[in-house]
């Protein structure tokens, strides 16, 4: 698959917290950022935008188990454990939008209360290539709002672990992925 003009490379939160030490690790996470660091890149020779979304959370956020959410505190922001991985090849010049900023809203996709569909179309994209963390979580919620938008969503394989929570979340995130019409690639496809 060639990248073309109308594309754009989204990565998703690929945050000390979601790695490996991280207070919300996501098994293997590391592994998707050799693959992102590629794609990143290709997009860069290309001269096709790169964004990057982040979990950006008060300290006191809803999500955390002691408000009565599902996960510990993680990705608070303006701590370590919400910056960026410095393995991760970002350009510096990468816009990012931060999620999650509210406290009684829990906000798993890059769109939810952010700018991010406003810039994409300011930039005339039609075609959100993404990959990050997790699968069955922000990189999902990510693509089906894509989709609802109206973008073209192709999901970089590779790029992508999931929570599994249960053990099939991961499986059952490409399948609802798949089946609102997104592609389903690995990086080498790319060019």
């Amino acid at each position: 698959m060639k990248v073309r003009k109308g594309d754009a490379l989204l990565v998703v939160d690929i945050q000390h917290d979601f790695l490996p030490g991280g207070s919300l690790a996501v098994n293997e996470a590391d592994q998707v950022i050799p693959v992102l660091n590629a794609c990143i890149r290709l997009f860069r020779e290309k001269h096709l935008p790169v964004l990057a979304c982040r979990d950006w959370h008060p300290p006191d956020h809803s999500s955390f188990r002691e408000n009565g959410g599902p996960w510990p505190p993680h990705c608070i922001a303006g701590t370590h454990g919400a910056e960026f991985s410095g393995l991760l090849e970002l350009p510096n010049d990468t816009p990012v939008f931060s999620k999650g900023t509210i406290r009684e809203k829990e906000a798993y996709s890059a769109f939810d209360g952010t700018e991010l569909d406003a810039a994409l179309k300011k930039m005339g994209i039609d075609r959100l290539f993404i990959g990050g963390l997790t699968t069955d979580y922000c990189v999902k919620n990510s693509v089906l709002d894509a989709k609802r938008r109206g973008y073209e969503s192709v999901v970089l394989l590779d790029a992508t672990k999931a929570v599994n929570l249960s053990p099939d979340d991961g499986k059952n995130a490409l399948e609802s992925m798949k089946t609102a019409g997104a592609m389903l690639i690995t990086r080498e496809k790319l060019e």
